[in-house]
């Protein structure tokens, strides 16, 4: 039995000893930077060599890669999830706004699971709550008069999908060159009594998309 205080308790709800606990944050703190630099392809055996861990405590907190990935993801939804949750609680309609600058520095500080972002496995509720959340901040700010009214929730996916893409292309050479991006997609957002021309992504079409980023 731990002693108290030593205890870290997992989504799964099983407790962790408190050096368990720090190795698995270090793992996936390595995973992260290595995947990032050197994409999924990367072996275990150097994110083990960046945690400074030996492959015995990573197959001890993580059975495999795919496990790893898994939980990077799923920690990054939650992440949108949390923000989008306290963007919600912003006057005025800022919310939404909010929001996108807050998925932009997350999406920079861990960039190397893009592609499983949206098809990890055992994320669909993740995404869905994600999905809600993104839904009731357009709104929000719609009702305030902050984003166009024939913005669509497929819009802000583009949004955030037009960042991946700076942030994977740009990272090494212009790191924060997203925020510009950033800025320039938000006033596209801006209200406006210029009607947009071309018809949004159906739900149907977007659904294939995420399938073919799998």
């Amino acid at each position: 039995m731990a002693l108290p205080g030593t205890e870290q308790v997992l989504a799964e709800g099983r407790p962790l000893r408190r050096d368990a606990a720090r190795h698995r944050e270090q793992l996936l703190d390595a995973a992260a930077k290595v995947f990032a630099t050197q994409g999924l392809s990367a072996s275990v055996e150097e994110i083990a060599r960046v945690a400074g861990v030996g492959m015995g405590t990573l197959y001890r907190r993580f059975p495999n890669k795919e496990a790893l990935v898994d939980e990077l993801v799923r920690q990054q939804l939650s992440d949108f999830i949390e923000a989008a949750t306290a963007a919600a609680q912003l006057p005025g309609g800022v919310g939404l706004e909010v929001f996108l600058w807050r998925v932009g520095e997350l999406l920079a500080a861990r960039c190397g699971c893009f592609a499983r972002l949206w098809t990890g496995a055992n994320t669909e509720r993740l995404v869905e709550e994600a999905r809600l959340r993104i839904h009731q901040l357009l709104a929000d700010s719609q009702r305030h008069g902050r984003i166009r009214p024939d913005a669509v929730v497929s819009d802000i996916s583009l949004v955030i999908w037009s960042l991946m893409g700076v942030i994977s292309t740009a990272q090494t050479a212009a790191p924060q060159a997203w925020r510009r991006a950033l800025e320039l997609l938000l006033l596209a957002l801006r209200s406006s009594e210029v009607p947009l021309l071309e018809l949004a992504p159906t739900p149907q079409e977007m659904s294939e998309i995420i399938q073919q980023k799998a």
